[in-house]
């Protein structure tokens, strides 16, 4: 694999940058904080100071540096498509070299770096139970991440039994005239929501196809990019690329925004297309293979349930927008309704929240006003991510509104009579 990129690699794009100020409008941490570090222009400034050797990373740069989302919106709207999200990857990266890992990416390091540990914490355990917190060293980073302290409010889910792999075989054989697809879960459709990750499996599979899931895959690096731990990304970027090697695959599935996003950009630009296969995300590859059509022709329900939906930022800037829209359009126990700011951040931004967790919910309370307007029962996304941060919004709100993946939608209405 290449080497991951350094800030003298994005020289030519940080010229780019023509101070336009089109970020401005589209940034959720200037539209909260209103300082010019925040937005995507400003950063790019730094960053041709540092690369200039005009500033060092002193701990006012490097919070600013903190002060970005990698949510990529920016970088859709900048006339010039300057990579600002990668580029505070790098510089990430650069603050991590000379000054260290923060705590917070310590405890990312030592979580998502051993499934091992994942397994141990989320056993059956509560993440909130004082016999988890034993488990975890006191000079552990995790007991920045995932204190009492910081989550005692959070909306957090139950934490099944039985994790993705548990519930599904490695291999799920389909026709033999169609060809084998892998499954990418990442972290939270693995353990977090494994349901939501079992039907990433199971509905391509119901449609003839042959569903390979890996059981050395890993995190996909989103976290590490984020705590700017440059030989953590290389870690689990090798440890993926082998899990995925030992089969024939014609394309690789997401069903997590996060992971997408990371695998077809940020751990992309060391590896190329990083499996030798189409990344391709579910909405997508369930619109292709004419699931829309299929819901579509089901006797529609009597009641049905008001339904919007939250774009994700890293499916937004994919260009992922109509497919999730169009599947619950076509539910026929849904009515579905689009919201105001649909696409405006949730203001989880994985590490994020646990560095700003004041700011992460400001920007998320944002989402509030155009859901309420809705009158929707449910706000469907495509990002585990996403749908933790929607349901704590929600939640602290008071609001009668349940998060949910789109999945879950979709097979309750090819598994359930109509009502």
């Amino acid at each position: 694999m290449a080497e991951l990129k350094t800030l003298e690699d994005y020289r030519d794009e940080i010229a780019q940058c023509v101070r336009c100020g089109a970020c401005q409008a589209h940034c959720p941490v200037y539209l909260e904080t209103g300082r010019e570090g925040s937005v995507a222009r400003g950063k790019i400034v730094l960053a041709a100071a540092v690369l200039d050797g005009e500033v060092e990373l002193d701990e006012r740069l490097r919070e600013e540096i903190s002060l970005c989302l990698l949510c990529g919106s920016c970088v859709v709207k900048c006339p010039n498509h300057t990579p600002t999200d990668a580029i505070v990857g790098v510089l990430r990266r650069q603050i991590t070299e000379t000054h260290g890992l923060t705590p917070i990416g310590k405890g990312v390091a030592a979580l998502t770096g051993s499934k091992s540990l994942i397994k141990t914490l989320l056993k059956g355990a509560d993440l909130l139970s004082p016999l988890l917190f034993k488990k975890i060293p006191e000079t552990s980073g995790l007991r920045l991440r995932f204190s009492p302290e910081l989550l005692r409010e959070r909306s957090l889910p139950p934490i099944p039994e039985r994790n993705l792999f548990a519930r599904v075989p490695e291999l799920l054989e389909g026709e033999t005239d169609k060809p084998v697809v892998g499954v990418f879960a990442g972290c939270a459709l693995t353990y977090l929501y494994p349901q939501v990750g079992e039907l990433l499996a199971r509905l391509p599979h119901s449609l003839g196809y042959s569903v390979f899931v890996p059981r050395d895959q890993g995190c996909c690096g989103m976290p590490a990019l984020s705590s700017g731990n440059g030989p953590l990304i290389d870690k689990l970027a090798g440890a993926n690329l082998k899990a995925f090697a030992g089969r024939k695959i014609a394309a690789v599935l997401t069903g997590c925004a996060s992971c997408h996003g990371m695998l077809a950009g940020h751990s992309a630009e060391k590896t190329g297309n990083p499996f030798g296969a189409e990344l391709v995300d579910i909405h997508v590859f369930l619109a292709k293979n004419g699931l829309i059509e299929r819901l579509a022709a089901l006797p529609k329900w009597k009641q049905r349930v008001r339904v919007t939906y939250h774009d994700p930022c890293h499916l937004h800037s994919a260009g992922v927008v109509r497919q999730p829209r169009d599947l619950l359009r076509a539910l026929p126990q849904v009515e579905f309704v689009e919201m105001e700011d649909a696409g405006l951040c949730c203001g989880l931004g994985g590490t994020f929240t646990a560095a700003h967790p004041g700011l992460s919910r400001s920007i998320g309370d944002r989402k509030l006003q155009g859901l309420q307007a809705s009158g929707a029962t449910l706000i469907a996304s495509g990002c585990p991510g996403c749908i933790l941060q929607l349901q704590d919004i929600v939640d602290r709100a008071g609001l009668p509104v349940r998060a949910v993946h789109t999945l879950e939608l979709i097979q309750q209405a090819l598994s359930e009579s109509p009502q």
